[in-house]
């Protein structure tokens, strides 16, 4: 049984291989004649181009991993029944769960591999291609916040509310600062028409001064300069633009937390979290659906089991998209829109593996 399972694990390495480097090169080429007319009206040059495209690569990879996989196992299960292999394992007693053990057990491995290549890898090198494409293709500031004008943040001392922040000059705009007691009572409100930070301060110009008085009212006071010795800095308002394959679990996590803490709605970034964690776990989705489509008696051999498998691949996208957007719209939790595609095909993959005529 041993020299089985180095024979499976071969093969299918072999194919995934071919499979994956057919579709890696697919895509950059696809991509590439997307973008070219871009890069040449940004008027960039060739090294700027081709580290575009290198930085892209490990995400090209974990994107073409799981399709190339089913590819694999279908072009796999097809040639060994073609040879009638597989008859001569279930003559020898060996069922379709057991043969296929050393196959599973490798793409469990390649989905763990997957997760920690996306934590580690992926998102230090599409930060970087994203950020070539940001900055000296598509001329963007890289930097922004969450809303830019009309800024509501929650900090450790008070609430601010701000019209507009200039990241660059790290200037405030008719900002407002409310600070409360510890029963949630206004005790002193301060709203002026410029805030600059200088020294790590906040320096506040020409506003006004609401501060609680001991008999519940309230007296107004006006100022020229005043400075507020802040934990919050001007990066705490600025957000640099990133998309979830820029980060790792745990920044997604903080991220999605600071959002929710600050008053935004954070249900995108919860539902992105948990996608980081379920699509590693496409690729045994993958095995265990490509394996009966493989061993499915049908006319047309290779070619049609590959367009089903293609077909069903499709299908998967389309209810993954349909979960997400469900998790979005907050009719699912995050993790049941994350899971549902995975676990609604990794059944259909069981039930047929259970059902498949050899």
């Amino acid at each position: 049984m041993r020299i089985l399972a180095k024979y499976f694990y071969r093969e299918f390495f072999k194919f995934l291989i071919l499979c994956l480097g057919t579709f890696m090169a697919m895509y950059l080429l696809a991509d590439f004649f997307e973008r070219i007319d871009n890069f040449i009206e940004a008027n960039v040059q060739k090294t700027v181009m081709l580290s575009y495209f290198a930085y892209k690569t490990p995400y090209i990879i974990v994107q073409m991993l799981p399709p190339a996989t089913l590819i694999a196992v279908i072009i796999m299960f097809s040639t060994m029944e073609k040879n009638n292999e597989i008859t001569a394992m279930k003559a020898s007693g060996i069922g379709i769960f057991q043969f296929s053990k050393p196959v599973i057990i490798a793409s469990i491995f390649l989905a763990i591999g997957l997760f920690f290549f996306s934590e580690i890898v992926v998102p230090y090198t599409s930060s970087k291609s994203n950020e070539i494409w940001r900055v000296q293709v598509d001329k963007r500031d890289p930097g922004r916040f969450y809303g830019r004008d009309h800024i509501w943040y929650k900090g450790s001392d008070c609430i601010f509310w701000i019209r507009h922040f200039n990241s660059k000059k790290k200037v405030m705009l008719d900002p407002t600062f409310y600070f409360f007691d510890s029963s949630f009572k206004l005790s002193k409100k301060i709203q002026g028409r410029l805030g600059i930070w200088k020294d790590k301060k906040w320096i506040v110009k020409n506003g006004i001064i609401l501060k609680a008085c001991d008999d519940g009212d309230y007296i107004m006071s006006k100022f020229k300069k005043i400075c507020l010795d802040l934990p919050e800095t001007p990066d705490t308002f600025v957000q640099e633009e990133r998309d979830p394959e820029e980060m790792s679990y745990w920044q997604i996590k903080q991220f999605a937390e600071r959002v929710k803490h600050e008053g935004y709605d954070a249900t995108k970034y919860f539902v992105d979290l948990n996608i980081k964690t379920s699509f590693p776990f496409i690729i045994l989705v993958m095995v265990f659906i490509g394996i009966p489509i493989a061993l499915w008696k049908k006319k047309g051999g290779t070619p049609v089991s590959i367009i089903l498998g293609v077909a069903l691949c499709f299908l998967y996208l389309v209810v993954l998209g349909v979960s997400r957007s469900l998790g979005l719209a907050g009719f699912l939790p995050p993790i049941l829109s994350a899971w549902l595609a995975n676990g609604v095909f990794l059944f259909l993959g069981i039930y047929l593996m259970a059902n498949v005529d050899i």
